[in-house]
């Protein structure tokens, strides 16, 4: 036991020169070649700290050595007690640190955020002055922008507007129940000329009545045509082309809201006292004035422009329509069948073939 002792003892103090090579111990050959056994598969001298002496040894012992990065992505830094730490390096498999957010990219997160909280300022200050505007116009104690021929032009088109809306419900309903009385022609037209074919004694006065029927459907689906037209050209109108009139008399009454909201607001501050503060804002409500006001007076020469093209626009077709449906109900009443055809080429309606196919896309090209 007081050899093993020794043995240790002697392990615990074997003198190292600073290349790391072992010194020579005679005394024990067996020892020796397990120590450099032990230091060839080992880690290199050079990467560790070695603590020579006993256990407890003092700090004296303590060989330090340069922190060396290994094959492994690992540092192997100073042994405690005869032990080595390991510690992980980045780009090495563990404990990756998070990557740090470039610079740039905060400026730019940061530069929107106050970009769209500008953007919810400014609309929650317009709003604020338009709905306190719109409150003191209703209520009478606010001043309000009027332009007499103006106002009295939009309102006419929105009066003829419902007019032709009206009318067009209407065409619509005789269109419908047109067609159902051509169906029951048609319908009364097939039902006579399968008992002309079935009552011998009958087969001529059934055979006159079939015959008219089927006259009077072409006709019909002739009138057909021609009220169709009407509606379409009537729906384009008053859809399209009025509607889309008032959308810009929509944005030109906004804007004079605005207008008279910044307009207001320019007027109190003008009454306020002229301090340093006070003219700052009210340069800056000077400014955002004008730019109102440009924008106001522009939209309503769009607005005087775009009525005055309706109104032309309004004549030409509504002349053509009305031609085109009072020669066709005509033509059809009084059985004119020539005259009711010469009614459609002369406005180029081609009424479909009856039973035909929708023509391929070669055919449509």
């Amino acid at each position: 036991m007081s050899d093993g002792i020794m043995s240790k003892a002697a392990t615990m103090e074997i003198p190292i020169s600073s290349n790391g090579d072992a010194g020579s111990l005679p005394e024990d050959d067996g020892l020796e070649q397990d120590l450099q056994q032990v230091m060839v598969s080992g880690p290199n001298l050079n990467e560790t700290s070695i603590v020579s002496g006993g256990y407890g040894g003092t700090a004296e012992g303590i060989i330090p050595t340069g922190t060396i990065k290994g094959t492994n992505g690992f540092h192997r830094d100073g042994a405690v007690g005869g032990a080595s730490l390991l510690c992980c390096v980045p780009g090495s498999g563990l404990h990756q640190p998070h990557p740090s957010p470039p610079v740039g990219g905060e400026e730019v997160v940061r530069g929107i955020a106050v970009e769209k909280f500008d953007i919810v300022k400014k609309w929650g200050i317009n709003t604020y002055k338009c709905t306190k505007q719109l409150i003191s116009e209703r209520f009478g104690r606010g001043s309000r922008t009027v332009d007499l021929e103006l106002e009295t032009q939009i309102e006419l088109l929105r009066e003829t507007k419902r007019k032709y809306e009206c009318v067009l419900q209407l065409a619509r309903a005789l269109t419908n129940h047109f067609y159902s009385l051509v169906q029951t022609q048609h319908a009364l037209g097939d039902a006579f000329a399968d008992l002309s074919q079935k009552s011998p004694e009958l087969q001529e006065e059934f055979g006159y009545n079939a015959e008219t029927q089927k006259l009077l459907c072409k006709n019909g689906e002739t009138l057909l045509g021609a009220v169709n037209f009407f509606v379409s050209s009537i729906n384009t109108l008053v859809n399209k082309t009025m509607e889309d009139t008032l959308m810009t008399v929509k944005q030109y009454e906004t804007a004079r809201l605005e207008y008279d909201a910044y307009r207001t607001d320019l007027e109190e501050l003008s009454m306020g006292p002229r301090d340093a503060s006070t003219l700052c804002r009210l340069d800056a409500a000077q400014s955002q004035f004008q730019s109102h006001k440009d924008k106001y007076e522009k939209l309503r020469a769009d607005v005087a422009i775009k009525l005055k093209f309706l109104e032309e626009n309004k004549i030409k077709v509504m002349h053509k329509q009305l031609l085109l449906f009072h020669n066709a109900i005509s033509a059809y009443f009084a059985g004119n069948q020539q005259q009711l055809e010469q009614t459609l080429k002369q406005f180029n309606i081609k009424l479909k073939t009856p039973g035909a196919e929708k023509p391929s896309w070669l055919e449509e090209q």
